[in-house]
């Protein structure tokens, strides 16, 4: 049954399934059923929207609740085609593997049902085909006898079927029998007919088929007879026979119809193709048997294309046969999809040419980007462009539209027009090119070694552009401008050839040729004249020897510019030479003449280039000219008409005296003409008659001159004269001194000489001014210095300042560190000792929160248990729906525990009763409670006995819920420093008495270990944690590349999974394959190191992260590492460095870290929303990551299993001596003494008492253990313990302590009244001031002498305390000190209780001066005697405890505010986790409402029977006697009764008024013996624990699982 079940689904999902032992467990994910779901009706069942497809998170952790939402849909598809619902399951069926057979007769008959319909292949019978094996038939009737179901014959489902539509059932059989005679007849004609009856109920029957239906049908039924004897043959021949064990039925008959009505519809597809007739193939379609979806006649064409693709398709991959119905269905979807998108495609392009032709750019480019267009990618910043060419395009067009193809190229080529526009906007040469040389452009003769004269050109066309107004450059631009490159390439190239030949011609020196070249057209010289040929070669060909001679390069040519420049300057020298031979012909006609002025206008000719002529000399001029022409004719002449000039450059220009026409090439037979005078001949005429005139002038000018050099002879001479005389006086210079010096002598004696007489005649007057002057003089300068003072007044007071602050720092550092501290500067500083109202308000404040801290971690951890809780029972809700009401109960208990609730709870003042009531016996009670705690929580030594007094279990509870209480969660220093005290001491004693080997701290599991981990983990730890590790985590997280995947058959299946979601086709490896196999495939070896790499990089990353933040560990995570190191090193003195190195590291890393690595969102480390969590993936990498890190820590190598990831023991190995320089940095951390500042006396002289917050329950739970293990933990008959807990007595109840409760042990209240909270004050019995016994105590008597002493030395002065006691105080010492000591009373009494002194401090402070010097007398009298002082020192010992004292007020003062930082912080976290919480508990109250929402909607919700009924109805009750219940196999035994006596027993079994509430009576013989109230959420308690049996009335054990079944039948209708 089960076999031909998976064949079926096999077949239907393409999908090979689990064996047929393991499928039931299989199908209670419901992925396979939503598969099956998906197969028959994707419509209601998408891929999308199975849960868990690959069932990764199935194999991981199991069955979640979301798997029922499968199941649901499988149901839902059901509903969709029609199956009847007498078949269907119950959800709970199926995940909880209720009634599996049903299931599995469900499945049977869906499958006939959907080969009725002609949806999936007929289910075949197995029977004789398929051996079981003996193991498997076992275990099939063992699941039948578990559930004692009886499956119907499977034959009959098609008999069903036909009941659940309403048919006559006996016509049908009829009919079916008819036809099954028809069939043995083998006649085609009665068979049809029989079939057509319509009794019957066939449909899609073809008369032309009735062969085939014959054929068919025969061998079907030959086949059902064939199985059915092989069957009887086997089995008992007395069995009742069922008729259609041999006959078809009507299914059968009908899915056999299809199969044969499908298949000559596919024929006739196939002929049409073959014909080429689009409608008959159409009319083939259109088939029912096919029941091809979605055929439109408009189509026919469409599906014609389709199909003759499909085929030929087929064909080439090498299959045979015809085209299939789902090939057939999905080429008639392709078809349909390609005529609408053809359709859709041709309205677009109407709207855009509409939209072209209206001139809107902007419509016309939001067309075009229209999905339907099917056209390129269309920019829109260019639509002006667009619109601009295609609306030219358009008009261009014959029709007056442009089709899809034309759009496409247009659009194509003008996107590229907009991109190459852009990139040159931006000035991206590279977008430029690439777009120029992409065909998809369409430009031509493109040159790829032009590319910069393109983009040149363009950038200056597209600036052009810009600058007309014109934003882009159209495609005939761009064209345009590369064709104009190209032929400006083109003729660069034949000017260089022309150049070479113009070289050449030069070298050869052959001017026929230099001419020739100079003319070629391309080389585009101007000015080549043929008559200058000679000066060209001879022009040229120097300025080649000149660039040869400066580039120090014989082979250098002359360039284009360069022949250039030499034929524009061969012409000018031509034009200049020509002008010149003139000028000189002119100048020789002129002289002949005898014209003086036209001879001198002819010689400033500037063709001529004469210098020096001088218009006076024009006369001159003619007349020397005339002669030496003269001259020159006398001596006779050749009359040659040739005259050759030398002009500039060095050439030679022959001119023609007759022609007045010159050149440069040497005339035949060339004489120079004799008579003519040349440009030398005339220059030196010139030049001479110049000269002579110019002298002649020179005289004429220089008159002034001589007159000027005769002036200054003379005054050479008086000069000479006066130098002369000034020497003869300067040789009589001591002379002329003498004379002049005994003159001024003779005067000044007589004028002093009178002055003094008239000062000696007033010499009264004198003093008196002189006098006057300096009394002036005095002032001013006192004025000018008080000025300055004032006028630097802040100056002054900054030095003043700096002076004092020098001295007081100076003295602070003698208070410091001088041995013995003076008396002076111990007087100085010791007002710091009082309190000051900051002091008060910083002490309230931190009281505050305090308990503010205290109540939220409380409040927080109760939130946390209870949603804890909550899981659980969403996680019971999934198995039982009845619960949900529970849910509902405990969610509205959720909303309740908030903060202010839980505070209310704590004001247990307001009472009139219980522990904090205004009577001495509970007065008496809270003093002992509070002397208890104290010495608890000051004492290690007892807590730390008690721990391994208990159960390991109940020493965790103990743990967290009372010592963390009692420490206030080490919310302060002193708290801290107490509860790391304890932790020393117990791990000290743990090592000590339970530790044998030293590896069982690392295997076992140390209580004390697990405490101090779990307290640093909380949150003052979580912190520290969060710093360290939230970077690198985020990192990882937020990496979705990231997949490290370290197992080679992982790898290899993914691997396998890769290629066939690539390639559709399954692989030809096998799926189950070793390490070993799966590391021979190459790629399974490359990925794996792959990931090798990445795990190594970002474990680095961790590591690296680690071990550098050593000082962000709390301190005491390392000073418990440090105490477990040197505790192991005590008693294993013989244990390696490394070793204890390895338990350090298990310490730190392993319980510390490792889990946060590992699970990050359960410790904090990251923020997920509510209802967030991590996946799979990330939660494997962060896996991976924390074992290589473990594997580090541990110096543990990867070998035998994971001897693939052996590549990587090199870098454990380095990673390990990281871990161990880090662990041995961890390690080095103070003493608690040092680090905190505590000693016996700190709790003495602080300013507040500690205060505890401990629930009532806590508070008798600790004195019940003290009571139960008081002689374990203080052996020792004298020890303090023992006489607190004589004083507290016996165990009071809950109710006596909170003053009021019923007493009632069963009260549903009690116990939340046990969580009642209250505060107690700390003291110590053994150590409290105004004690009758304080007198004798040597610390009381020191600490009030010290107050005292420092309350004298504040008003009176003196260099010792001997000096100060011996003295008596002023009147106005004593009167400060009576007000000081007021104010010091006012204050008081404004303190809160818990900050109040002792009354024996009040009592001193009324005392005056000298009573309290005769106080410190006494007191130090009995510290002499006792040998705590010594009188010869002058007390020098008090002084130095009152300086220390000093001190440590100071640093107790920094620790306060530090704490007030602290706690802020803690504060301010514990609110978020708080806000964590309140959204968990929305998204579990959303979840809540969803479901019953969900079953509301069903009709599901479970009521209580009286509901149902109304509300005057009675409650339901059951009876069951012992026997019935023992039958039903609720009831297992009741102890000392036998079973036969079970028919006397009767239970009765009652709701309560409280839902999920039973009474259940036990009645014997009629008489009630006992009751039980049973919880239906501790059933479900036990069920999710595993707990098969309980107990009622300690006597009875029940069936927990049938017990819970049975509620839910009789009581919840389930």
């Amino acid at each position: 049954m089960q076999k031909t079940m998976t064949r079926w689904m096999e077949a239907c999902l393409n999908e090979e399934l689990p064996p047929t032992t393991e499928l039931e467990e299989g199908l209670r994910n419901g992925v396979y059923l939503a598969k099956l779901g998906n197969f028959f009706s994707p419509k209601v069942v998408s891929v999308k929207k199975i849960y868990d497809r690959e069932q990764t998170r199935y194999k991981a952790t199991g069955l979640h609740f979301r798997h029922t939402d499968n199941v649901i849909q499988w149901l839902n598809a059901m509903a969709e085609i029609g199956l009847p619902k007498i078949f269907y399951p119950e959800t709970t069926d199926i995940y909880d593997r209720k009634n599996m057979p049903r299931c599995i007769y469900c499945i049977h008959a869906l499958s006939l049902y959907l080969f009725k319909l002609g949806l999936a292949p007929q289910i075949q019978d197995l029977y004789g085909k398929v051996d079981f094996t003996e193991e498997e038939i076992s275990n099939m009737r063992l699941e039948l006898e578990k559930y004692g179901i009886q499956m119907p014959a499977f034959s009959k489902i098609g008999g069903i079927l036909a009941n659940e539509l309403s048919v006559d059932e006996a016509a049908l059989h009829a009919a079916v029998i008819a036809i099954n005679e028809a069939i043995d007849r083998q006649v085609p004609a009665d068979t049809l007919m029989a079939m057509k009856n319509p009794n019957a109920m066939l449909i899609n029957l073809d008369d032309q088929l009735e062969s085939t239906y014959q054929n068919t049908l025969y061998k079907a039924k030959q086949d059902k007879m064939t199985n059915a004897k092989n069957r009887i043959a086997s089995e008992n021949s007395e069995r009742e026979r069922d008729v259609y064990e041999e006959l078809l039925t009507q299914a059968e008959i009908q899915g056999n119809i299809n199969k044969v009505n499908t298949h000559a519809a596919i024929s006739k597809i196939d002929l049409a193709l073959e014909g080429g007739d689009a409608l008959a193939l159409y009319e083939a379609l259109a088939t029912p048997a096919l029941g091809l979806r979605g055929l439109l006649r408009e189509n026919c064409d469409w599906y014609f294309k389709q199909f003759l693709s499909d085929r030929q398709q087929k064909q080439e991959a090498g299959v045979t046969g015809l085209l299939q119905k789902e090939e057939l269905q999905l080429g008639v979807d392709a078809a349909n999809r390609a005529a609408q998108q053809y359709q859709q495609r041709l309205a677009v392009v109407a709207r855009i040419n509409s939209a072209i032709r209206i001139g809107d750019a902007e419509k016309t480019v939001a067309e075009m980007m229209n999905p339907d267009a099917q056209l390129p990618e269309v920019y829109t910043f260019a639509a002006d462009l667009y619109q601009r060419e295609l609306a030219t395009l358009q008009q261009q067009s014959p029709e007056g539209n442009l089709t899809h193809p034309e759009l496409s190229v247009a659009v194509e080529m003008l996107s590229s027009v907009a991109l190459i526009n852009r990139a040159l906007d931006s000035g991206d040469v590279n977008t430029v090119w690439k777009q120029l040389s992409s065909p998809v452009t369409g430009l031509t003769n493109i040159e790829d070694e032009n590319f910069q004269r393109y983009i040149d050109d363009l950038m200056k066309l597209k600036a052009q552009t810009c600058a007309e107004g014109n934003e882009f450059i159209t495609w005939n631009d761009i064209q345009s401008c590369i064709d104009r490159v190209n032929m400006v390439v083109h003729e660069e190239h034949e000017r260089i050839l022309a150049i070479g030949l113009i070289n050449e011609a030069l070298d050869e020196g052959d001017t026929r040729k230099t001419i020739q070249a100079l003319q070629i057209p391309a080389a585009k010289l101007e000015g080549v004249t043929p008559k200058v040929a000679q000066h060209y070669q001879d022009t040229l060909l120097r300025a080649k020897r000149e660039k040869a001679q400066d580039t120090q390069d014989e082979t250098a040519v002359l360039w284009l510019d360069e022949i250039q420049e030499g034929i524009h300057r061969a012409n000018k020298d031509t034009e200049e030479s020509e002008r010149f031979s003139l000028g000189i012909l002119a100048i020789n006609e002129a002289v002949g003449h005898g014209d003086v002025s036209q001879t001198l206008s002819a010689l400033r000719s500037m063709d001529v280039g004469l210098y020096g002529v001088t218009p006076e000399c024009a006369e001159t001029y003619q007349r020397e000219l005339s002669e030496f022409k003269r001259r020159k004719m006398v001596a006779g002449g050749n009359g040659s008409e040739w005259v050759k000039h030398w002009v500039r450059g060095g050439y030679h220009y022959y001119h023609n005296l007759r022609t007045e026409e010159g050149g440069w090439d040497e005339p035949a037979e060339f004489v120079q003409n004799d008579t003519q005078l040349s440009r030398e001949e005339i220059q030196s005429t010139i030049s001479g008659v110049t000269a002579a005139y110019n002298r002649e002038q020179l005289w004429l000018a220089s008159e002034n001159l001589i007159t000027k050099l005769q002036a200054c002879c003379r005054g050479y001479l008086v000069r000479q004269e006066f130098n002369s005389r000034m020497n003869f006086l300067k040789k009589q210079v001591p002379a002329i001194t003498c004379i002049q010096s005994q003159w001024r002598g003779y005067k000044q004696r007589r004028a002093y000489q009178i002055r003094l007489d008239y000062l000696q005649s007033q010499k009264d007057q004198v003093v008196k001014i002189q006098s006057m002057t300096r009394m002036y003089q005095a002032r001013r300068r006192y004025r000018d210095r008080l000025q300055y003072f004032r006028n630097h007044i802040n100056d002054v007071i900054k030095i003043q300042a700096f002076i004092r602050a020098n001295k007081a720092r100076e003295d602070y550092k003698t208070l410091i560190n001088a041995e013995n501290p003076p008396m002076a500067v111990v007087r100085k500083f010791v007002h710091l000792l009082d309190q000051s109202d900051q002091d008060f308000q910083e002490e309230l404040e931190l009281m505050k929160l305090r308990e503010e801290v205290v109540t939220l971690i409380r409040s927080n951890q109760q939130l946390e248990n209870d949603l804890n809780l909550m899981d659980i029972k969403i996680g019971l809700l999934v198995k039982n729906k009845i619960t949900l009401q529970d849910v509902v109960s405990h969610s509205k208990k959720l909303t309740k525990k908030n903060k202010e609730q839980l505070s209310d709870m704590m004001m247990l003042n307001k009472q009139r009763g219980g522990l904090k009531a205004l009577s001495k016996e509970k007065r008496e009670k809270l003093e002992a409670y509070q002397h208890l705690f104290y010495l608890l929580q000051t004492n290690p030594t007892y807590l730390a006995k008690l721990i391994f007094q208990m159960p390991q279990n109940k020493s965790t509870k103990f743990m967290d819920s009372v010592i963390f209480t009692l420490y206030n969660y080490a919310s302060n220093q002193r708290e801290e420093y107490l509860l790391l005290r304890l932790f020393q001491t117990a791990l000290q004693e743990e090592i000590k008495s339970k530790v044998d080997q030293i590896h069982e701290i690392v295997t076992g599991n140390p209580t004390v270990i697990k405490m101090v981990v779990s307290f640093n983990r909380g949150a003052r730890g979580q912190n520290a944690l969060r710093q360290i590790l939230a970077p690198v985590v985020k990192e990882i997280i937020d990496d979705k590349s990231l997949n490290i995947k370290t197992d080679p058959v992982d790898i290899y299946k993914s691997w396998v999974n890769q290629m066939e979601s690539q390639t559709g086709e399954a692989s030809k490896l096998p799926y189950d394959v070793t390490p070993e196999q799966a590391l021979n495939h190459e790629e399974v070896r490359k990925r794996l190191d792959i990931s090798i790499r990445n795990m190594r990089t970002v474990t680095d990353k961790f590591l690296s992260a680690i071990v550098i933040s050593v000082d962000k560990i709390p301190y005491g995570m390392r000073f418990i590492a440090k105490v477990l190191k040197d505790s192991l090193h005590e008693k294993f003195p013989d244990a390696g460095e490394d070793e204890l190195l390895k338990i350090v590291g298990n310490l730190l890393y392993y319980r510390y870290m490792n889990p946060a690595i590992v699970a990050p969102d359960a410790f904090d480390i990251i923020d997920l929303s509510a209802g967030g969590q991590l996946t799979t993936d990330q939660r494997r990498n962060l896996g991976s990551i924390a074992k290589m890190l473990q594997h580090a820590a541990s110096n543990k190598m990867f070998m035998g299993d994971n001897a693939h990831l052996s590549i990587i023991n090199e870098y454990l190995l380095q990673s390990y001596q990281k871990f161990r320089r880090f662990f041995q940095s961890a390690c080095e951390v103070p003493e608690l003494q040092d680090k905190f500042n505590i000693d016996e006396y700190s709790d003495l002289v602080t300013l507040t008492k500690p205060v505890i917050y401990i629930s009532i329950g806590e508070i008798i739970n600790t004195h019940t253990l003290l009571l139960d293990h008081q002689d374990a933990i203080a052996p020792e008959h004298n020890d303090p313990i023992h006489e607190l807990l004589d004083d507290l007595g016996e165990v009071p109840t809950i109710e006596s302590l909170i003053g009021e409760g019923s007493g009632n042990v069963n009260d549903p209240n009690r116990e939340m009244l046990a969580k009642t909270e209250v505060s107690l004050t700390l003291t110590n019995k053994f150590d409290v001031p105004g004690d009758e016994n304080a007198e004798m105590d040597v610390r009381t008597i020191l600490l009030n002498t010290k107050r005292l002493i420092v309350d004298v030395i504040r008003f009176q002065p003196g260099e010792t305390l001997t000096e100060i006691l011996g003295t008596p105080a002023t009147s106005e010492q004593e009167v400060e000190h009576q007000r000081a000591m007021q104010k010091r009373a006012i204050r008081d009494a404004k303190t809160p209780d818990k900050m109040k002194k002792s009354v024996s401090v009040k009592e001193d402070g009324n005392l005056n001066l000298q009573g309290k010097k005769d106080k410190i007398k006494t007191g130090l009298k009995k510290l002499t005697e006792l040998g705590t002082v010594n009188a010869k020192s002058k007390y020098q010992e008090l002084i130095n405890d009152i300086a220390k004292d000093i001190r440590n007020q100071r640093r107790y003062r920094q620790r306060r505010k530090a704490e007030l930082v602290k706690l802020q912080q803690t504060y301010s976290a514990l609110n978020s986790k708080a806000t964590f919480y309140g959204e968990q508990v929305d998204y579990y109250k959303s979840y809540i409402k969803t479901c019953l929402d969900n079953l509301a909607s069903k009709g599901k919700v479970s009521k209580k029977p009286r509901e149902m009924k109304g509300k005057n109805s009675k409650k339901i009750s059951l009876k069951y006697t012992a026997a019935r219940l023992h039958e039903k196999g609720v009831l297992l035994e009741i102890e000392d009764l036998q079973s036969n006596q079970f028919k006397n027993v009767i239970f009765e079994i009652s709701p309560t008024e409280e839902v999920g509430d039973f009474e259940i009576k036990a009645k014997f013989m009629g008489v009630q013996m006992e009751t039980f109230m049973l919880h239906y959420q501790d059933l479900l308690q036990l069920q999710y624990e595993g707990v098969a049996v309980m107990k009622l009335f300690d006597r009875a054990k029940v069936n927990v699982n049938l017990l819970i079944f049975l509620l839910n039948k009789k009581f919840y209708g389930k």
